[in-house]
This record gives C-alpha cells, structure tokens and sequence, in this order.
C-alpha cells in the first residue's frame, strides 16, 4: 500500500521489477495441469456462453525474448487433500420481522448509493479508471484499463446486478492490457484492483471470458519488450513486495499453470527466512532491499501503510490453500507475537473505553542494545488490522488474537463516533496510556500534549500552557483525545467497515449492524454529490458542507460500499468459511474439505 496511503500512486515501481522478473522468465513453460481446484461449487447463475474464440495474440507472444532469469526447477502447487481448519463464521440464530425488516431497508440503502455511482460511472466515465464526482468528468490513474470497472464486477453480483453485470463482463473482455498511457504501472494495484477483480468475478460467476482477462492482466512488459535487463530495486516497500500471494496462487490453482505459484513462493520465502533477522525479530521494516535480497537493514516497522497487506495476506493464504502451506499460518504467528507486544497500544480517552490502536515502532540502538520508541499514530488504513487479527486469531485458534482484533476495530468506531462529521480522518495522534489495564482521563495531560505536538514545546507555566493548548484545540478542531490530526481527509476508505464487517461475522455481536449504519450515514450524506460521492478534504469542519476533493477512487465500489452491504446481507452471502476477501474486497474460493 503505497506511501502514507495504500491507494496513493507509488513513485517506486515498487515490487514491479522483481515480480515481473519472476513472471516472464516462465513465459516459454507449457501449461502444467494440475488438479489444483476449489472443491466448493458455484450455485451461481451461468452467464452468457459465446463463443469467443482464440484470445488475442499478446505482446508476450510475439516477442518470444529469451528467459534472462530461466528457472531451472519450478515450485508445484501442494498436493493432497485441504485440512478442515476452524469455522470461522459464527452462528446466528432466528432473525425477528422487525429485525430483518431494519436489515433490508439498510440494505437497500447502501445498494441504491452503489447503483447511483454505478450509473453516473457507466454514462460519463465508461471505460475509464474512475469516474470525477463533482463534475462528471474521467480520468485514467491505474493504467486507463476500466479499474472502477474490474474492481466492480463482483460487487455487481454480489448486489443481484447480473444485467449490469454481464454488460460489464462485455466490456471488460475488450480491455487491453498490452497499451497505456502511462509511463509506468504500479503493480500492486495492478494486482489487487485488477487481477484480483477477474479471479473474483470468476470464481462467483463461472464466465470463462473472465479467467482469460486474469491470464491476460499484465505489468510492466516496456522494459522487457526492448530486451532490457530486469533488475529489482533496492528500495521496495514490503507491501507492495509481499501481496501477491492470494491473487497468483489462485491463479494458478484455476488455471493449472504454477508459474504463477512459483513466483510469488519465490517472495515468500525469502521473508520467511529472514522473519527472525530483522531489526525487530518477527516483523519486516517498511522498506526492504529486494537487489540484493536483504529484509533487515531498515528501522520503520508497522503494521500500517506501505506494509500492511504482507501482514493481512499470511493468515489470508493459509485459508486459501486449505492449510497445505504451513509456512503462512507460521508467518502469521510469528508476526503478531512481535506485532501485539510492540505496536500495539491503548489510547487515552475520555469515556475510558478499552480499545486498542497500532503504531510505527522505530528500531536503534543504545550502548549496544536495541531500543524501540512507538509513534502513536491512528491510520485510516491501518483499521483493517483488527479484522485479520480476529481472522487470523480464529484460524490458528488464539482468542488473544480475537479479542485483540476486537479492541482494534472498536478504537476505528471511536474514532468515527468522536469527529464532528461522524467520519474518522486518515491520519491522526493519540496520546497513549502508561497501562493497557488502567487508563483514567487527565483532561491536563491531554491538552499539554497538544501543545507539544503542535511544536510549541512546554514553559515552566502551566496556566499559559493550558491556554495554549485551547488555541489549538480551538483553531485545529481537535476533539477530546486526538492530540494533532495532520491529514483531515477521509477518501471513501473501507478499512473501518471492512473490520466491522468481519467481527461481525465472527462475533454476531448485536452493536455492530449499528455502529455500521451509522458509519454509513454519516459517509453517504457528507460525501455525496449530484453524481456520486467524492473524498473529503477535512472532516473536523463543523457545520455545512465539507470540502471535496473531487475524486471517487475504484475502491469505493469496490470495497467500501461491497463491506456495507455485506453486514446488512444474509450471514451465507459470501460465506467467509467458503471464500476469502483480498486486500481489495474481492472474494477467492478457499480450497476446503
């Protein structure tokens, strides 16, 4: 997830080089067929049959350059049947009128907002990455290739949208992915909004035209066309090095191909080696050396942007795979023993509620010795993490993980209760307790750690500190508990609702259906638009309408709008025991007994 942000444009090629490295140096292999297939079969409505025939010659076939990496031995998708790993959907017991009546008008509402975007995207942006909310207007930022388009499919048909739908799989099958105007193409958001939006689509409808769009998906092939050394970079951000693991393991469990496989193992493995010769044991820095294959020599750590979705994939790939991989689920522990003990922390808070947010640790050193110091810095983004602790805490069976996964999505509902708008910013501080287990507000406390975020710095009166402290909170709009907010904006982000999502389907807790509505509410009637909806620019405005940014990034329809409709479906409509969400909302069929 690129910097700050997952969705912010990367200015490294990050993981790009090294992966498509891997990727083409099999592009002479014949098709290896493997029986390979998720054993759970698709109820869904078949689409239309055409007959499509050959699919276009690629670029990759008429060159037909030299392997410059020829693999000598390649990895084989495991064999042998799935284990039966632990439910991880609660039960939920008989549904009241009222109840279910509530549900469906809630329901209902998040499909009309999906269905007002989808229309104003297919009449003024068809085509086209993304659709400009305010004044209607297209613009083409994740390669010109349709990303609202592919990253909407499978919400589509999740939502019953199947004459939409199969129009889109229409259009979807005329993209090429051999031309961009771009000069350079992120590749983690290649794979996630793309790759990962056709191996979705597929695996819910069964269109073949859409597995053959997946096989078709493509990278950065300019260099390679030109026969141009393919060298990984020495700068790479571990997200977007290590998330590829669900996208091109499934691909290669559908198509029987295990170059795909073998690539991303080749990743993989490589940090599994190194998991314990960081600077922080269990853990990897945000940015790592992929050149010269050295993981450890950088001191940011987080479970946050740039390296979050290395850390969702472990327990996510260990689903996916039917736990044939025991690597993964070891990852996973590994990470979060490391995770839970050093970036994770309670925050100060008026009503003492007992929740959790997670942190940057910074790694040194001290006459020889390890020393860590924890930023306590609240991340829009980084609110996914208590839908995979909770995750992955179900599948390896460790209720510490579970509960923690808990107190991390309720520190995000905190935070979106807490802001004027009912809208948590992307970026902010906390001031963080001295205990996990006692916390009392010190409304003093509070205020002189404004002030010295604000850069002021502490006088030895405390009276002019205080008045300090409620300028700034006055003018900067700080709400009891955040101590700076430097990124006010709120940019249609699922993270929140994602995790809500997910407790809910683990815990049934009966708050949540709530505390998602509400979210829901406050996100749909403060960023519409007469098309759409649009990012905000500041979210601690009070009173009126807040700025916009006049941008509706893919993963609006794809994920955010997908997670809320979701919590208000029936608990069967994407099963999470049957399908597995990558880090983009797009539902993979998980290998099972």
């Amino acid at each position: 997830m690129p910097p700050l942000a997952r969705r912010w444009g990367a200015a490294l090629l990050i993981a790009c080089v090294t992966c498509f490295m891997l990727f083409t140096s099999h592009r002479n292999l014949e098709l290896a067929r493997l029986n390979f297939s998720s054993s759970s079969s698709s109820s869904a409505d078949a689409g239309p049959d055409s007959d499509w025939g050959s699919p276009p010659v690629s670029i990759r076939d008429r060159l037909q350059k030299p392997p410059q990496h020829p693999v000598t031995k390649m990895r084989q998708l495991p064999t042998g049947p799935p284990s039966r790993l632990p439910t991880v959907q609660t039960t939920f017991g008989p549904e009241s009128d009222n109840d279910r009546k509530v549900r469906l008008e809630r329901q209902a509402a998040v499909k009309d907002a999906f269905l007002r975007c989808w229309s104003s995207y297919r009449t003024k942006a068809w085509m086209s990455d993304e659709l400009e909310p305010v004044n209607g207007g297209r613009k083409d930022t994740f390669g010109g290739w349709g990303a609202t388009l592919v990253d909407s499919l499978d919400t589509l048909w999740i939502m019953g949208l199947k004459d939409q739908f199969y129009e889109a799989v229409a259009a979807a099958a005329n993209i090429s992915f051999e031309t961009t105007s771009r000069a350079e193409i992120n590749v983690f958001e290649t794979n996630i909004r793309y790759l990962g939006g056709f191996l979705a689509a597929y695996d819910l409808s069964e269109d073949k035209r859409l597995l053959q769009k997946a096989k078709e998906t493509r990278w950065n092939f300019h260099d390679a066309s030109r026969g141009e050394r393919q060298v990984a970079h020495d700068a790479v951000l571990l997200a977007e090095i290590g998330s590829f693991s669900l996208e091109f393991i499934r691909l290669s469990m559908l198509t029987g191909d295990p170059k795909w496989f073998d690539a991303v193992q080749n990743i993989m493995e490589a940090l599994q080696k190194q998991q314990q010769k960081t600077r922080l044991p269990g853990m990897w820095p945000v940015v790592v050396d992929a050149r010269r294959m050295d993981f450890g020599r950088h001191n940011h750590y987080t479970l946050g942007a740039m390296a979050d979705s290395l850390y969702e994939y472990l327990p996510k790939t260990h689903a996916l795979v039917g736990g044939l991989l025991p690597m993964y689920a070891d990852m996973y522990n590994a990470a979060m023993d490391t995770a839970i003990r050093y970036n994770l922390f309670r925050p100060m808070v008026p009503d003492q509620k007992d929740i959790l947010m997670t942190g940057m640790v910074l790694v040194g050193s001290e006459n020889g010795k390890r020393v860590t110091q924890m930023r306590p810095e609240g991340q829009h983004l980084a609110c996914f993490t208590g839908g995979m602790l909770a995750l992955g805490g179900k599948l390896v069976q460790n209720d510490t993980h579970i509960h923690k996964g808990e107190q991390l999505m309720d520190g995000c509902v905190w935070a979106y209760k807490s802001m004027p708008l009912g809208i948590m910013p992307e970026v902010f501080h906390v001031l963080p307790c001295d205990s996990t287990d006692h916390c009392p507000w010190d409304e003093e406390k509070w205020k002189l750690a404004v002030v010295e975020a604000a850069g002021w710095g502490l006088s030895e009166n405390k009276e002019n500190d205080l008045h300090k402290a409620n300028r700034i909170i006055n003018h900067k709009r700080l709400p009891q508990g955040f101590v700076s907010i430097p990124d006010a904006r709120y940019i249609l982000r699922p993270e929140a609702i994602e995790s809500v999502f997910l407790l809910y389907r683990m815990t049934g807790r009966r708050d949540l259906p709530d505390s998602a509505w509400a979210m829901f509410q406050a996100i749909d009637s403060n960023t519409r638009t007469e098309l759409a909806n649009s990012a905000l620019l500041d979210v601690t405005v009070k009173g009126g309408k807040p700025p916009m940014i006049h941008s509706m990034e893919s993963f609006w329809l794809g994920e955010t709008l997908k997670y809320f409709y979701l919590m208000f479906s029936e608990p069967d409509l994407i099963n999470l025991d049957k399908f597995v969400l990558n880090t983009e909302a797009h539902p993979f069929k998980r290998l099972i007994p």
